[in-house]
């Protein structure tokens, strides 16, 4: 080597530590000056909740070496496989990560109720409940030391919650502006913190945006992903029926508990003035109907035919307790005339007998109809 090629190599020399210093060890790592197992001092948390977008961002930051572990919050809200796992459960368990769940509580209840941005179409309040999440995530990203968080979202995908303004909007109010990454859409939206310092090579990021399912479907056949849930969604929230009995719930309650949330689940609901009626639909409702009734409520069922367990939420007023007498009758196999109804607190002591009610009776007061 001549002096000339030792000038230039000790330039070269001072020019990368002045490069590293700048431009940090993540970019150098997808420039591949650095051995691959320092990679592993990049972490990310995912935001899973086990739909197909948030398994395919899971897999475009694991594809570049990073070590990924993803977070999900279990809210009342979700709809538990038969098994009785999420789907977020069983995408973890598909992709091999580890995942970490957390429950919420009366705060998260609070948001639903009062939503700061509103709701989507149903009791849906998507960008609350982001913000609410991510906010859960960065205390969980911070215990695990990871360097960045990053969800499934893509831009202009839903209406409401993914448009460019609402992405914005959740990162700033989730304390995250300009730190959120979202892989699948990340060369359609501003470079993030975790691509400046090049922990991420943005170029291997996706550029998905609208509604077209296309190129989602098309990247979990890539990358061999056969399972995943439609994308009709997971949340009870989104759904009519629900929404109507959540609705009623918050209108006519001040203090909600998990409880009451819980039991929307089950059975059907009437309301009638201050009174709440849930009739139950098979035999396991009816079991949960009287294990979750309070000391305060009635219970009704049929002694001699076929029937539903009632509970009755509210005064115990002779009109309210008629009408769930009758009906307990109506949803029972009881054709017509008077049955006899057996009802009571802590045991069923007490008895009336009823007719039983036309379908426009219980139509008119099922919860989330006009008619009362």
């Amino acid at each position: 080597m001549n002096n000339e090629d030792a000038v230039i190599e000790n330039l070269r020399a001072i020019l990368d530590i002045r490069w590293i210093c700048e431009i940090g060890i993540g970019k150098l790592l997808f420039l591949g000056r650095f051995p691959t197992d320092i990679m592993t001092r990049v972490k990310a948390l995912s935001l899973l909740s086990g739909g197909l977008d948030s398994i395919l961002a899971t897999e475009l930051i694991r594809k570049q070496g990073i070590e990924v572990v993803c977070f999900n919050i279990k809210t009342p809200f979700g709809i538990p496989k038969k098994d009785g796992t999420s789907e977020a459960d069983q995408a973890a368990s598909q992709l091999g990560v580890t995942l970490k769940v957390a429950s919420v509580g009366k705060d998260y209840l609070r948001m639903v109720r009062h939503p700061q941005f509103g709701y989507g179409r149903n009791m849906n309040p998507c960008i609350d409940c982001k913000i609410f999440m991510l906010k859960k995530a960065r205390k969980t990203a911070k215990e695990i030391g990871a360097d960045f968080i990053f969800t499934g979202e893509v831009l202009d995908e839903r209406p409401k919650s993914q448009h460019f303004p609402a992405l914005c909007t959740i990162e700033k109010e989730s304390g995250l502006k300009g730190k959120l990454l979202r892989p699948l859409s990340a060369r359609l939206l501003p470079e993030t913190a975790a691509e400046k310092k090049g922990l991420v090579d943005r170029t291997k990021l996706g550029n998905i945006q609208g509604r077209s399912r296309k190129p989602q479907f098309q990247l979990a056949k890539d990358y061999g992903i056969k399972s995943y849930p439609s994308p009709a969604g997971g949340c009870l929230l989104t759904c009519e029926e629900y929404s109507k009995k959540l609705r009623d719930l918050f209108v006519n309650k001040k203090q909600v508990s998990m409880n009451d949330v819980d039991l929307l689940r089950v059975g059907r609901h009437f309301r009638i003035g201050a009174n709440k009626i849930v009739v139950g639909r098979n035999e396991a409702e009816n079991k949960v109907l009287v294990a979750r009734k309070t000391k305060s409520e009635y219970y009704f069922e049929l002694p001699d035919i076929v029937g539903p367990t009632t509970i009755l939420q509210g005064p115990k007023t002779k009109k309210a307790i008629e009408t769930a007498a009758k009906l307990t009758a109506f949803y029972s196999d009881a054709e017509a005339g008077e049955v006899k109804v057996n009802f009571g607190r802590g045991s069923l002591n007490k008895s009336m007998i009823v007719a039983v009610p036309e379908k426009t009776f219980a139509e008119n007061l099922r919860v989330g109809n006009v008619m009362k």
